[in-house]
């Protein structure tokens, strides 16, 4: 495909976060072309009536999934569960099938039931897809055709953990890594804009243990670490701070910290390694990042103990559902990684 042509994409679930998320990001990019958008609940109001910062933008209105048509690519921004048991169906609608659900992230059957709490209603079609993770599986998504959409959560402990687990440098001891997240990654339905359960109030734990990312977690990253994940809301809408405990052997350094991630990392368009020695910016803030693709990741070192602090940030909307989703996309299309991705955020914020 050359980048002049142009793709049909119908997204199916529009009036979520997810599904409004990859609609914004879709109505700039220029080799996409957005025909359809569904909600059960808004059925014939204009998009712009839930989603207003789309007015003017988008002038199409909310239809039935069963009044979907054929589109070159079909978006699935459903409630977790209700991808799978309708997969054939979607897949009579378009070539490309991108899910923002946990559907198909899971490869193992067994840990899906485990952390799922129920049997996935289609085992058979989970190695079909490939994960949707471009930093750890940019190669097997050129040419995809079924991208599972990486958790958020999980896209904030994995990116921070990657390097560090993947060149063996991490002494076998428990990782536990602590997430402070907005409302639209706390609970929020993926269906119902309007549901802010947490959009106020204090801080509260939502997820103290067994938080079903620590899945993906299990399955992408190397090493086989026991690795114990929380959940924390904060009154933010957007943005996940993900703080990461490891020990490493003595003699190896902060320098050899930096290093790692700059081996690992150091191509990434998306990736980028936040440690200053002064000012007020000296770590990742999930502020300065609302609305855009990045990764923004620190650490600090405890010489003394061997422990390593790592920190996340990401908008959860963008690098951990739709952005990710739609940086997938690009590379399975051979487009350029960065199209349609270029926000810089905002700042002040």
């Amino acid at each position: 495909m050359t980048s002049s042509e142009r793709l049909s994409v119908a997204i199916v679930g529009g009036s979520g976060y997810a599904g409004g998320e990859f609609l914004r990001l879709a109505l700039a990019h220029p080799n996409l072309h957005v025909t359809q958008v569904t909600s059960e609940r808004n059925a014939g109001s204009p998009v712009h009536f839930v989603h207003p910062n789309l007015r003017g933008l988008c002038n199409l209105k909310f239809r039935k999934m069963a009044d979907l048509e054929a589109a070159d690519v079909v978006v699935l921004a459903l409630p977790h569960g209700s991808a799978a048991g309708k997969i054939a169906q979607f897949e009579g609608l378009g070539k490309t099938i991108i899910d923002l659900s946990a559907d198909f992230r899971i490869k193992d059957p067994a840990l899906y039931q485990q952390y799922y709490g129920e049997a996935h209603p289609a085992p058979e079609r989970l190695s079909e897809w490939v994960y949707g993770n471009p930093e750890l599986h940019r190669e097997e998504l050129v040419g995809a055709t079924r991208i599972a959409c990486a958790g958020c959560f999980a896209t904030s402990v994995i990116l921070a953990l990657y390097p560090l687990l993947k060149l063996g440098v991490v002494l076998g001891k428990d990782i536990i890594a602590t997430g402070l997240v907005g409302s639209s990654a706390a609970g929020a339905s993926s269906t119902d804009a309007s549901h802010h359960p947490e959009r106020e109030g204090s801080l509260r734990v939502y997820k103290p243990v067994g938080h079903r990312h620590t899945a993906e977690a299990q399955q992408e990253l190397p090493g086989n670490f026991p690795l114990h994940l929380t959940a924390i809301s904060t009154p933010r809408v957007r943005g996940i701070l993900t703080t990461a405990h490891v020990w490493v052997p003595d003699g190896y350094s902060e320098r050899d910290v930096w290093s790692a991630y700059r081996e690992v990392y150091g191509d990434e368009p998306f990736i980028r390694i936040v440690k200053v020695g002064k000012g007020i910016h000296r770590y990742p803030d999930p502020k300065l990042l609302d609305g855009t693709n990045f990764c923004d990741i620190g650490f600090e070192m405890d010489n003394d103990s061997g422990r390593v602090v790592l920190m996340s940030a990401i908008d959860n909307l963008v690098k951990g559902t739709a952005g990710h989703a739609m940086q997938s996309l690009n590379i399975a299309r051979g487009w350029e990684e960065r199209t349609g991705l270029g926000f810089a955020g905002l700042h002040p914020a």
